[in-house]
């Protein structure tokens, strides 16, 4: 007993003894460490003592020297916490590190936030996730606190990380990920409003760092329901930002894609489209259209269209044409917005990129044909979408940089080049077809006029059909395309829409309407035309009938309606079918004329012919057929009574009061589209021999009529014509004498196509005066003049001057 008496003794002054000293020592600690020991209470449910701690708060104010003392102390109470697990008081001493962070002065806030920045690290680093997401939220509030001074030895390097990797979070309790997610992607906000505002800090924009952000929030944002893409402005007003980790992300997105300047832009775009790559999230297109349309909603203007070039560049990095397919069609749901801010150079060069894929696709032997044909014509979308939002005087450009692109090649070529001629077309349609035609000389300037002329006789069937396509698009300023899509004679119910003609288009088709009608007309007399292939010119003439309807064109336009019958007649390259579907054509645009017009007798006229080739003819009557079975005795050539007289359109004229000018044969048979303004050009469109044969007498085939269709003899009283003339007349030309006909108009077409322009002024400038060989032919001519009295000629005997025939030589 007197032992444990004695040991009780001993314990109880020990202790006495040990508390006297702690109270003395107490006494003798700084005062700040009291301070910050008295604002933690004995029990953690209790909070902050809230007066202890605006005691702290003042002393600290007073005293900012003590604020790096401060916070390591509190740094160390509660690293030690943690260690013993005391939750509640960590709490506590990030609470009171906020407030300390939030009171102090800007000056000062450098001595304090290496402390802070600790306790969030040491925070971030355990495994509780109540104490991540509270370290996060102080990270948060630091963040957006903006400093005079950046501190240039601070690093975010574990931050990035930690926050990316809670991003990620596989949390089991799904409320418990959420939360840890969104955690994650606040830090991550944080992390960049607090550096990439300032490029004397840590560059945010390296790619050690955007290669864990931009797939983190991409990672986010894929876990969406359902992805709605709205614009910057729309998504300040939307709720719910705090609780939704996808909605977060793309905020988050938004925000690092809005601060990225031109320099940073790539940084920002490479994870992305490394992060779609490895994932395999181009296909289905939803998510990757969303996201980019994100980030063009988000960049700044003027660096949108650096987007589509990264795009671009990227369309055929080393994966399948499915794909490729996919990041196509991505590129054209945002091309779109690049084009607005788009000028200069950066205009041609996406067109190029697009139009160099497009090629390189055709080149390419690709094992789906599907998949490759849904590549190309997403490409062709995209260039759609491009154009559609510039201005019309860069869409001509662009269409003339098109063409210039397309391989010229007039009958059978390789199928590469002719797959390429046709998605090229295709390209050049959908530009086209954005255009809105004001004046017929601005929507075709003359190269470009020139060069889809010369495309018209490209060798595949479908790719003529597309070219008038092309013209259809340009040329319809008033919707009646549509409605003119195949002949037809009866024109009352489809309510087209028809102005007065402008003078500036009389100027233009009076200048190119010669070149464009023997392009037509020269697109009716190919062998592998189809119903279709007649059907699209058609209705091209339909629509420069309509657009041009004026008393200066209708006679060209009946010229051409007289020339496509004879060529329907005597051509022997045009089957029956073909021919029968020319008649047809014919007719329709022969019915147009009054409606456009109108010219009551000159219907009348058409009227009484459609209702004799109802009788008698209707496979000479639209519409137009693919097969036509006939007996011999209803072939086209055996029914001359049905046919279009040039002499009752001429009478029909007259009566309405307009001046005829109608030739008997067809002027644009073997014209070359090339069109030349001298009266070589005129002579010829009428049809007239050349000097040389004139020259070889008065008996060289001067008497036949198809040697010379456009003239019109006037034999006198004592004058006879030959019977080997009238033969020839009556029978037509050989075969043989045809293709040498045709084969020298093939000669002579290529020849002005493809020689230089020197060598053709060699070969054209005359070898004797005109002048002077025009007199010797009148004089040659005076017993039996070219022209005779009752057209204006000089009476026989008498040479005819040459100046009055001919007065366009003279005037120079």
């Amino acid at each position: 007993m007197r032992k444990i008496a004695h040991r009780t003794c001993f314990f109880v002054s020990r202790t006495i003894y040990m508390a006297c000293c702690c109270g003395c020592c107490s006494a003798l600690r700084p005062r700040y460490k009291r301070l910050v020991d008295n604002i933690f209470p004995a029990s953690p449910q209790d909070g902050l003592v809230k007066s202890n701690m605006e005691k702290l708060t003042f002393y600290s104010l007073s005293s900012p020297e003590k604020l790096d003392r401060i916070g390591e102390y509190l740094f160390q109470k509660a690293s030690r916490d943690i260690y013993r697990r005391r939750h509640g008081f960590v709490i506590i001493a990030m609470e009171a590190m906020d407030q300390l962070l939030v009171a102090c002065h800007s000056q000062t806030l450098n001595l304090f936030v290496e402390s802070f920045l600790k306790m969030v690290q040491k925070l971030l680093e355990s495994t509780d996730p109540q104490l991540q997401i509270l370290a996060t939220q102080s990270f948060v509030r630091f963040a957006n606190i903006e400093e005079d001074t950046p501190s240039y030895h601070r690093r975010y390097d574990f931050f990035v990380s930690k926050f990316s990797a809670m991003c990620h979070s596989n949390h089991n309790d799904k409320p418990t990920r959420e939360n840890i997610r969104l955690a994650g992607i606040q830090g991550l906000q944080g992390v960049i409003r607090k550096t990439v505002s300032d490029d004397l800090v840590e560059n945010i924009w390296e790619a050690q760092h955007m290669d864990k952000i931009v797939p983190s929030l991409l990672y986010n944002m894929q876990t969406a329901e359902k992805y709605e893409t709205v614009s910057c402005m729309e998504t300040d007003t939307r709720d719910g930002l705090d609780d939704d980790p996808p909605r977060l992300a793309e905020a988050c997105l938004r925000e690092l894609v809005g601060r990225a300047s031109f320099g940073h832009i790539r940084s920002v775009l490479r994870p992305v489209l490394t992060h779609f790559d490895r994932h395999e999230l181009w296909v289905p297109t939803e998510f990757a259209v969303h996201t980019f349309k994100i980030i063009m909603f988000s960049i700044q203007a003027q660096y949108s269209y650096s987007v589509v070039e990264a795009l671009l560049q990227h369309l055929d990095a080393g994966v399948g044409t499915r794909v490729r397919a996919a990041r196509a069609a991505v590129l054209s749901s945002i091309v779109a917005f690049a084009a607005g801010d788009s000028v200069g150079p950066s205009v041609l060069e996406i067109i190029n990129n697009l139009l160099t894929n497009l090629r390189a696709s055709v080149a390419r032997d690709s094992e789906k044909e599907s998949d490759e044909k849904l590549y190309q014509e997403a490409l062709i979308n995209a260039l759609g979408e491009f154009a559609d939002h510039l201005p019309d005087f860069q869409k001509i450009d662009i269409m003339m940089f098109i063409v210039s692109k397309i391989p010229n090649q007039r009958g059978k070529g390789t199928k590469a080049d002719s797959m390429l001629q046709s998605i090229l077309l295709k390209s050049l349609l959908k530009v086209g077809s954005t255009y809105r035609t004001t004046e017929l000389s601005k929507a075709f300037p003359a190269a470009f006029l020139d060069a889809l002329l010369r495309l018209s006789g490209a060798g595949e069937a479908a790719t003529r059909a597309l070219l008038q396509r092309i013209l259809h698009t340009l040329l319809d300023r008033r919707g009646n395309a549509a409605a003119l899509a195949a002949p037809t004679v009866d024109y009352a119910k489809l309510g087209l829409i028809v102005e007065k003609c402008s003078r500036p288009d009389l100027i233009f088709i009076s200048k190119h309407g010669y070149a464009i009608f023997s392009s037509l007309y020269d697109g009716l007399q190919l062998e592998s035309n189809t119903a279709e292939n007649v059907c699209a010119i058609y209705t091209t003439l339909a629509l420069l009938c309509v657009e041009l309807a004026s008393e200066e064109t209708v006679c060209d336009m009946l010229q051409l309606i007289l020339s496509m019958q004879q060529s329907a007649l005597s051509n022997p390259v045009l089957s029956t079918a073909q021919a029968c579907r020319v008649h047809g054509a014919a007719l329709a645009l022969l019915a147009l004329v009054p409606h456009v017009l109108l010219l009551p007798a000159l219907q009348e006229y058409v009227a009484q012919i459609i209702e004799a080739r109802r009788e008698e003819a209707p496979h000479l009557l639209p519409p137009l057929l693919e097969d036509y079975d006939l007996s011999p005795s209803k072939m086209p050539n055996k029914l001359p009574y049905l046919m279009i007289d040039q002499m009752a359109l001429a009478e029909c004229l007259k009566a309405c009061g307009v001046e005829a000018r109608l030739q008997p044969a067809a002027p644009y048979a073997g014209a070359a589209l090339a069109q030349r303004h001298s009266w070589v050009e005129a002579g010829a469109a009428q049809g007239r021999d050349s000097l040389a044969d004139i020259s070889a007498g008065p008996n060289a085939e001067l008497d036949s009529a198809n040697s010379s269709p456009g003239v019109q003899r006037h034999c006198g009283g004592g004058e006879s014509v030959s019977l080997e003339a009238l033969r020839r007349a009556a029978s037509g030309p050989s075969e043989a004498e045809r293709r040498e006909a045709e084969r020298r108009r093939a000669t002579l077409n290529d020849t002005f196509r493809t020689a230089p322009f020197d060598h053709l002024l060699l070969i054209t400038q005359p070898k004797y005066e005109i002048k002077e060989k025009l007199e010797e032919i009148f004089n040659s001519l005076s017993e039996e003049p070219l022209l005779g009295v009752g057209v204006g000629g000089s009476p026989a005997g008498k040479p005819t001057p040459c100046t009055k025939y001919f007065p366009e030589l003279f005037l120079y």
